[in-house]
């Protein structure tokens, strides 16, 4: 290209994983892959050789690690969370046995080993059901590229010592990587590889990164010094935008930061209608790292803590005093109000330290969730006691996943409050008036739910799960996710049905699925009386301002008309149209994602 050409101008759809908008000059974050190289070892000699290689780059894998860490932890309000995650795998008994039986058995040397262990890792975790933990293999791979490095004595450059104003551009960037960054330096990122619920995007959304992820060829479409504009909230990027885009997105950006400040500055103000119905709000969290966030935007309390980490990726199950310790931590912190404590929603799928628990054709309606706690009695009991005794710590929920009848709920009952009196026994406090709950998230709950909330003192909808096995789509086949369809009129009849159930028992209906924290869906909500609605702690500052702004006479009105409609794109037609001319401060035309 001649010198001052202009570059044409592309742009690239991803997956926007944290939101904002900027733009600046990019940089190649140059850590490319290591061939894996492969030879055989002809005698005993070379495979015990091979075999202290392998430890050995383990060991400088492991130092590595706990530099960063160290480094990390000087820094105010960082907790290097994901370092000790990687550092877990590298210690993790199967992956190391399996490595070193390839080197013995198969004669081979340690890459070509490490490959094949990660092949068999990979295929384990590509049966999962469950978005969160099949993207856990990242956290594997990372640690495996580590260990090639060492393997091979060649470093990668460190992001710690990018010193200009630059967007990163990259193949993919590890959650250790990503908690390095300097955000004064750093004004966001964008990789070829990553999802929603990738630790590195969990790390970006943490830090206020804008980023958007799962470009697939954005790294070799990038050259260091193109000009890139991010939109994290659309999960846009454009290179080498014309001067009639950068202007529009320039606007764009004033416009996000002023309605982001003034959100903000008023997340604190509790959800109430212009005419005084409340919706308490609540955060979905995985970590306890993500607690100072969900409080700085504005929720109540935790809607939903997600237990399935503290299993994932060990070769040992994890104590009770390890869950009560992670427990503790999340229901004493001073800015929550409560802490909603979902049992482990596992099953043979993610016990990934067993892969012979991982053969089942279809894991996600397989022995998961309750089903599996009421099979592994001990382990359910092991977590039941540790989040009885957090209770006394500040107030406290427990929400049994994926019940689909009335023995479930009678039998987990029952485990309950044996757990209790062996407590009681043992002179231990606990909160005797726990509320316990129940997530919606099967066909069979919804109508047998007139009878399950005689059990319960809450239900939570799930409503990802509950929309994928009403409509028979498997969210994850992409051959199949545009009938994934939260406003088909079959989801609102069956949440209408729950929440008339549930109200006409006098018992609290929540929501916690990713339609929760949809802000175009927010009236809806409303409209069916969700007295809780649980999301990722970024959305909450949007939802509330809308909530304040509207009335429960028009969400009623509102819902009354969309029922009325048989298909699906009548629906949301109409609540897109409805929303942004209602709305227009939080829904700009130029700038309305939905969905």
């Amino acid at each position: 290209m001649e010198a001052g050409a202009i570059k044409k101008t592309i742009v690239l759809k991803g997956i926007g994983v944290s939101p904002g908008i900027v733009n600046g000059r990019a940089y190649l974050f140059n850590c490319q892959d290591l061939p894996t190289t492969y030879y055989k070892l002809d005698t005993k000699v070379l495979v015990s050789k091979e075999v202290k290689r392998f430890r050995n780059a383990l060991k400088a894998s492991s130092r590595e690690l706990l530099e960063i860490k160290e480094r990390i932890s000087r820094k105010e309000g960082i907790e290097p969370l994901f370092v000790d995650i990687h550092i877990m795998i590298l210690k993790d008994k199967m992956f190391i046995r399996e490595t070193v039986e390839n080197i013995r058995e198969r004669r081979v040397n340690a890459e070509w080993a490490l490959k094949l262990t990660l092949v068999k890792y990979r295929d384990i975790f590509k049966k999962m059901g469950d978005e969160y933990i099949r993207e856990r293999i990242n956290d594997v791979e990372y640690v495996s590229e580590r260990i090639l490095r060492n393997l091979s004595g060649k470093s990668c450059e460190k992001i710690s010592d990018i010193e200009e104003e630059v967007i990163i551009i990259a193949r993919d960037l590890s959650p250790a990587d990503t908690i390095q960054i300097n955000t004064e330096k750093v004004l966001g990122f964008a990789t070829d590889i990553g999802g929603k619920t990738s630790h590195t995007a969990i790390v970006a959304r943490s830090m206020e990164i804008p980023a958007v992820v799962g470009l697939e060829r954005v790294a070799r479409q990038i050259q260091t010094g193109d000009h890139v504009i991010i939109d994290g909230t659309a999960g846009v990027v454009i290179i080498n935008p014309d001067p009639e885009i950068l202007k529009r997105y320039e606007d764009k950006k004033k416009h996000y930061q002023i309605m982001a400040k003034n959100l903000i500055r008023n997340a604190a103000l509790p959800a109430v209608t212009r005419d005084n119905y409340r919706v308490e709000i609540g955060a979905n969290i995985e970590f306890v790292e993500e607690i100072p966030s969900a409080v700085s935007h504005g929720t109540d309390g935790v809607g939903l803590y997600r237990t399935e980490f503290i299993y994932v990726n060990k070769e040992q199950l994890p104590t009770e005093e390890e869950h009560f310790l992670n427990y503790k931590r999340v229901v004493s912190d001073p800015g929550l109000k409560w802490a909603t404590i979902r049992t482990f929603d596992l099953g043979g799928d993610k016990f990934v330290s067993d892969p012979r628990l991982a053969e089942e054709m279809n894991p996600a309606m397989g022995l998961r969730a309750i089903r599996f706690c009421l099979r592994e009695v001990d382990l359910f009991k092991v977590q039941l006691r540790a989040i009885l005794r957090a209770s006394i710590h500040g107030k406290t929920k427990i929400l049994f996943p994926m019940i689909s009848g009335v023995a479930e709920i009678r039998e987990a009952k029952k485990i309950l409050c044996d757990v209790k009196e062996e407590l009681r026994n043992e002179g231990v406090p606990i909160d005797e008036n726990i509320e316990i709950g129940i997530m919606i998230e099967v066909p069979s709950a919804v109508m047998m739910a007139d009878k399950l909330a005689e059990e319960v003192d809450f239900f939570s909808i799930g409503t990802n799960d509950l929309i994928q096995y009403s409509l028979a789509i498997d969210r994850v086949n992409e051959r199949v996710t545009y009938l994934y369809e939260p406003l088909h009129p079959a989801i609102l009849r069956l949440i209408k049905h729950v929440v008339d159930a549930g109200h006409d028992a006098g018992i609290k209906i929540a929501m916690c699925g990713e339609m929760a924290g949809e802000p175009f869906y927010s009236l809806i909500l409303l409209g069916l009386g969700i007295d809780e609605l649980s999301m990722t702690p970024l959305a909450i500052p949007r939802m509330k301002n809308i909530i304040r702004a509207a009335t429960l006479k028009e969400s009623k009105n509102l819902l009354d008309t969309v029922m009325s409609f048989s298909m699906v794109k009548e629906i949301e037609e109409y609540v897109r149209s409805y929303m942004v001319k209602r709305f227009p401060e939080d829904f700009p035309i130029n700038n309305a994602s939905y969905r």
